[in-house]
């Protein structure tokens, strides 16, 4: 795992999660150059997606921390069964056994937590209404198809409220967002 420097280090599970972030981050005008964003996805079939983002999580927050790598860490990973504080608690216990301090609510590291999958926020950005009880939203043909999806979060990020009902997963976010990335970085 290369460490150069960077603005922000983008941790997800496959190839819709970078796409929908890459689009995301490029519209709202975080991310204008792409050396500015170092992505770690997991290689797939090697494995459980969400176990490589827990471990990959920690080695990034540790490293940021002890070297100052990045300024900002940003995290996509499925909620699945576990919903968004159920993976919030598995990414704290997975710090604390490896003697890493958890994040704090003033550090740049933001966790987005898709519940199941990013198909369900993907529905919801359809106009659908969703339930994020229900895993089997389909998937998008390709990954990058998912412009128009981000293109619609974005016009309700500008007018400040998300369309109701909204997946509590997806507030959530916008609430991440906000405050750990949306904020202006401390010197």
């Amino acid at each position: 795992m290369s460490r150069q420097r960077v603005q922000y280090v983008l941790v997800c599970e496959d190839q819709q999660q970078e796409a929908f972030a890459r689009r995301f981050l490029r519209q709202v005008n975080i991310v204008r150059d792409r050396h500015q964003l170092r992505v770690e996805r997991s290689p797939g079939g090697r494995g459980a997606a969400d176990s490589f983002v827990q471990e990959t999580y920690v080695d990034e927050i540790d490293a940021a921390r002890r070297c100052h790598v990045a300024s900002t860490l940003l995290l996509l990973t499925d909620g699945d069964a576990l919903g968004v504080e159920g993976r919030l608690r598995r990414l704290d216990e997975a710090c604390e056994r490896r003697g890493v301090t958890v994040r704090s609510p003033t550090e740049r590291v933001a966790v987005f937590v898709p519940t199941w999958n990013i198909e369900t926020w993907l529905a919801y950005l359809e106009d659908e209404t969703v339930e994020e009880s229900r895993k089997d939203y389909p998937r998008l043909p390709r990954p990058r198809e998912c412009r128009r999806h981000v293109g619609v979060l974005v016009e309700m990020c500008r007018q400040g409220a998300l369309r109701q009902p909204a997946p509590q997963s997806l507030e959530a976010a916008c609430y991440e967002y906000s405050a750990r990335v949306g904020r202006p970085k401390s010197s």
